[in-house]
């Protein structure tokens, strides 16, 4: 992939505690076991994209399925209903398009890179774009959305204070009542609810990208004529 970017994580949900186990399995590796188990995109029949690797330890085995969860607000600790999803490779970006198509015919959206970023993130917005103009573009971007594990992107409607994110696990979070319609294209691909489903943002877990992928973020980002804001707290 080039130029490399790779940095072990604990990303967690917002509502949910972090693991105090340490960073110590990557950190362990030589550099000819990091990239062969950075080669291991299968687990079962679940097969992962190029974005994210799980832990060595397979604390957590990828698969498969949706779960229910509760986003609470920091400010207003307002609870929003939420739906967290993991969906194999084959069928993840047609998932993310079905699903932002729930959400009306003109939507806002948010791009976040965690690129080259120490200590920090950047988020680029665009407000009132038509739907089918933004399907559009996604699917030409196709292979960096679902390949690097430094951009997110979410889909929303204020008015409806709904939401969806391809965030840059390649998980798919949708917030905002009513989840049934949300649930129905789940089903609809084949993803099926499994409330004790672990996904691999609750364990150790590694993040990839490339100067290629960085550059494609940009180009996206200035197809979407996006506007960016100062850097926040993450790292890639």
């Amino acid at each position: 992939m080039g130029s490399q970017q790779r940095s072990p994580a604990t990303d967690l949900p917002q509502n949910q505690s972090a693991k105090t186990d340490a960073l110590t399995s990557f950190g362990s590796l030589t550099d000819e076991q990091l990239e062969a188990h950075l080669e291991v995109s299968s687990y079962g029949v679940f097969e992962l994209t190029g974005a994210v690797r799980p832990s060595v330890d397979l604390k957590v085995i990828p698969k498969q399925g949706f779960r229910h969860d509760t986003y609470v607000d920091p400010t207003s600790e307002a609870k929003v209903p939420v739906i967290m999803a993991a969906a194999s490779k084959e069928r993840l970006f047609d998932l993310f398009i079905d699903m932002i198509d729930t959400l009306g015919p003109v939507v806002d959206v948010v791009l976040e890179t965690s690129h080259y970023h120490t200590g920090g993130h950047q988020d680029y917005y665009r407000e009132h774009i038509d739907m089918p103009v933004l399907k559009s573009i996604l699917y030409d971007y196709e292979d960096m959305l679902m390949n690097d594990g430094c951009t997110g992107i979410a889909v929303l409607n204020p008015q409806r204070q709904q939401e969806v994110q391809f965030d840059e696990h390649k998980m798919i979070i949708a917030y905002g009542s009513p989840l049934e319609t949300f649930e129905r294209v789940m089903i609809s691909h084949d993803v099926y609810v499994d409330e004790d489903i672990r996904f691999i943002i609750e364990a150790e877990h590694v993040h990839t990208s490339s100067d290629q992928l960085y550059q494609q973020f940009e180009q996206l980002s200035t197809r979407l004529g996006m506007e960016s804001e100062s850097d926040d707290a993450a790292t890639c």
